[in-house]
């Protein structure tokens, strides 16, 4: 037997120590839970995703009264961007999140099944996502959605 010892990187920083671009990015999506249908939660999710081009596709979660057929704000603007513009490659991407008190002062992190979805896209493109996730008191920084689902499932293992 032997142990693997899993590291991840995360970086910390507040609002004001990002530079100009990942602030936009952050912004959007927080302008992004507007968009949100959340009747049932009141649980407001933005996200925000850079493409290679350098524009910016958002999306919102979005509810249903049967549950299972509600959509993340990841997946919808991950959907979106590769329904209108599939030649472009996601660089970046940003999440927030609100209740009906406001903005979270923590950042969350994507659910699992947007996690594997962000790494489709990763091996898709063959190039990392960078992750920012927005929180009042602090923004995490991940290079790669790998750091949250590090023993991952892609299709080359389908092959191996």
């Amino acid at each position: 037997m032997r142990t693997i010892d899993l590291n991840i990187r995360i970086r910390e920083f507040a609002f004001d120590e990002m530079n100009e671009a990942d602030r936009y990015l952050l912004e959007q999506a927080k302008l992004a839970t507007n968009n949100a249908y959340a009747n049932y939660s009141k649980f407001y999710v933005g996200a925000a995703l850079l493409l290679a081009d350098g524009s910016v596709v958002i999306g919102a979660n979005q509810e249903n009264a049967a549950f299972p057929s509600g959509l993340c704000a990841e997946r919808s603007a991950i959907f979106a961007a590769q329904s209108q513009r599939p030649e472009q490659a996601v660089v970046a991407m940003a999440v927030a999140a609100r209740n009906e008190k406001g903005f979270l002062s923590q950042p969350i992190t994507p659910c699992g099944a947007c996690r594997q979805v962000v790494l489709e896209m990763e091996d898709r493109y063959k190039q990392p996502v960078r992750i920012l996730l927005y929180g009042e008191n602090r923004i995490f920084e991940l290079s790669s959605i790998k750091d949250l689902l590090p023993l991952s499932f892609v299709d080359a293992h389908m092959h191996g």
